[in-house]
């Protein structure tokens, strides 16, 4: 999508409903020719907020449909335009005929995302409640169309604009001091900047924490189960979907491929990948195999490091496994160590750590020590056993989040040298700019275009 603002007179059409038959069908209209098109096909004055029972009428006078339409003026509508909302019989071909005849009338075929993006530009919603109406919409579990309809009703964004706020006062105190430079740097460090500044870092780092886990519940995890061959990973991702996902036997190296399951944990999507045993393989088909697994691991959000508990040598290959780059901490992507089969070793399921990992000991065969991982990956995602989160989050929301903390970070260093209040006051209007990307206050025409292009037809 390039334009961003509407032309004048300028009126969009669309299918809103999915795609294929249904009860219902809607098709929606937005800008100023709207009640005249709509009017058009209903051969009669629409009154506002009124739901209208009436035949629907091609140019040549052929019926095309009954339908309900209902007319709402703007501003007070959601794109902030007149909208008319035609809720006909949910056939695709009818639907097609009537959003044609539409489109005849005057109006022209909508860009994805692009009544959404009309009700950010006219100022009935935020660009973080526009993203929130994409993710209602593909939410795939209820935690997360909770999340997307908090996020709607506006409770990420009251966070990010008490924060501005707060951020924009502060701003408004150091830069008065600069209006005085032979006294600048005693007035800004007599004032309460400082406890100002750690509070609002602190709230910065709360905000992004809760992000965190809101991206968590919007993308999920992905989690990768690697190790040695006939270690137990296919049992594994077996008890956590629990289902025959993977083929298990005794033969070391049947996984040869990668193998996907998409599981629900307490609400939290979790993306379950099990690979192919991390060896030197002895034909091209193994390799590959390898190859794939490798490939995997270094996307993961986490991988669990699968270990064979009764193989007195499994704690060698083990630290081996730990220390290959690909499974390694320099790798970025954090590990817990589980050691299955405990019902073969004779150890007590439980849960420790081994140096910087979190070990779990299990069993995939029996289930024993599987509700220790549960409880340990919904730490992981940043949920309680019990908690959940306010909010869906997208990765662009942390990113900026993290850049506000980098600037509040610089602007305490500034004060603590006593460096002048223009770079203190720079600092600030940094982190204000990375914060009111949020919610769309200083966002790029690129940015706001390469949003809207990821919504549906209709939205």
């Amino acid at each position: 999508m390039t334009a961003l603002l509407p032309a004048d007179g300028d009126t969009i059409a669309a299918i809103a409903t999915a795609a294929g038959a249904g009860g219902i069908g809607i098709i929606r209209l937005s800008g100023p020719d709207s009640q005249r098109i709509a009017t058009a096909l209903a051969s009669r004055e629409l009154r506002p907020r009124h739901a209208h029972f009436t035949a629907l009428r091609a140019r040549n006078g052929d019926k095309l449909d009954d339908a309900v339409v209902v007319y709402y003026p703007g501003p007070a509508s959601f794109t902030g335009e007149d909208v008319v909302e035609l809720q006909c019989h949910g056939s695709s071909v009818l639907l097609q005929m009537i959003l044609r005849e539409c489109l005849h009338r005057g109006a022209r075929q909508a860009q994805a995302g692009e009544f959404s993006q009309r009700a950010f530009l006219n100022g009935k919603i935020d660009l973080l409640q526009a993203e929130a109406i994409a993710d209602l919409i593909a939410s795939g579990s209820e935690a997360a169309a909770r999340g997307a309809l908090r996020s709607l009703d506006g409770e990420f964004s009251q966070h990010v604009n008490d924060l501005l706020r707060e951020l924009i006062d502060l701003r408004v105190f150091v830069e008065a001091a600069i209006d005085f430079p032979e006294e600048e740097i005693d007035f800004i460090a007599d004032s309460d900047v400082g406890a100002r500044l750690h509070k609002l870092a602190a709230t910065v780092a709360n905000t992004l924490q809760a992000a965190r886990r809101g991206r968590v519940l919007r993308d999920g995890m992905k989690l990768v189960i690697a190790g040695e061959p006939n270690a137990g990973k296919s049992s594994l991702l077996n008890r956590l979907a629990e289902a025959e996902a993977a083929i298990v036997t005794d033969l070391p190296g049947t996984t040869r491929d990668v193998l996907r399951e998409q599981i629900t944990l307490n609400g939290i999507p979790l993306h379950v990948v099990d690979t192919a045993g991390l060896r030197e393989a002895s034909d091209a088909v193994e390799r590959e195999g390898v190859r794939r697994a490798r490939a995997e691991i270094a996307s993961a959000d986490r991988i669990l490091l699968v270990i064979d508990d009764s193989d007195p040598h499994s704690g060698e290959r083990g630290s081996a496994l730990l220390a290959d780059p690909v499974t390694s901490a320099a790798n970025s992507v954090p590990v817990t160590i589980v050691r299955n089969k405990c019902d073969l070793s004779g150890r007590a399921p439980g849960i420790g750590r081994q140096g910087e990992n979190t070990e779990i000991v299990l069993s995939a065969r029996t289930g024993a020590g599987l509700d220790l991982l549960r409880e340990h990956l919904l730490e992981c995602a940043g949920f309680a056993t019990t908690g959940g989160t306010d909010f869906t989050a997208r990765q662009r929301h942390i990113v900026a989040l993290e850049e506000t903390a980098q600037h509040l970070e610089a602007a305490q260093g500034q004060l603590a040298t006593s460096a002048s209040a223009e770079l203190l006051a720079e600092d600030l209007r940094y982190a204000q700019d990375s914060l009111g990307s949020i919610t769309g206050r200083y966002t790029s025409d690129d940015l706001l275009g390469e949003i809207f292009a990821s919504f549906c037809i209709g939205k």
